[in-house]
């Protein structure tokens, strides 16, 4: 019993990654090359001069029974690798990938070790000196006005 359970799952995850995309799908995974910056989906200029040809491109490429993976191929052939959405994991693309998780572990790790310092209960040093007595503080505030009143 327990086998064929393991069987449907296998079955339901491995034809869930076969399943055809949509045109949504495919279209936000490609920038809109009118200079807006936002997927060819969400582009929202009226008559895009680029994002309405996409999407026609997009929708026939589609009916004609091509993935996804074709269809991107195909534009970043012509347009190059900005065409998409999110950076590639092939060769100089994963330092895009791993730089904003370098960054929020070195800032994690510099945070935590000023605060590290700043909650230590002892100096490295030895015990701290005591503060002087007031009657000396008092004495040597007498001795500097005096010293004062002379060069003046």
């Amino acid at each position: 019993m327990r086998a064929a359970r393991w069987l449907v799952i296998a079955l339901v995850l491995a034809g869930t990654g076969a399943a055809a995309a949509t045109q949504q799908e495919v279209e936000e995974s490609l920038t809109c090359q009118c200079g807006c910056g936002l997927t060819v989906h969400s582009c929202d200029h009226l008559q895009c001069g680029s994002g309405e040809p996409m999407k026609k491109e997009i929708a026939g490429r589609l009916a004609a029974g091509e993935d996804k993976e074709t269809i991107l191929a195909a534009f970043r052939q012509r347009y190059g690798e900005k065409v998409l959405s999110s950076p590639t994991f092939q060769g100089f693309n994963w330092l895009a990938w791993i730089t904003p998780f370098a960054a929020v572990l070195a800032g994690t790790l510099g945070v935590s070790l000023v605060i590290r310092r700043w909650t230590r209960t002892g100096s490295p040093g030895g015990p701290a000196v005591a503060p002087p007595a007031p009657d000396d503080l008092r004495r040597r505030l007498a001795r500097e006005l005096d010293e004062l009143e002379r060069e003046t």
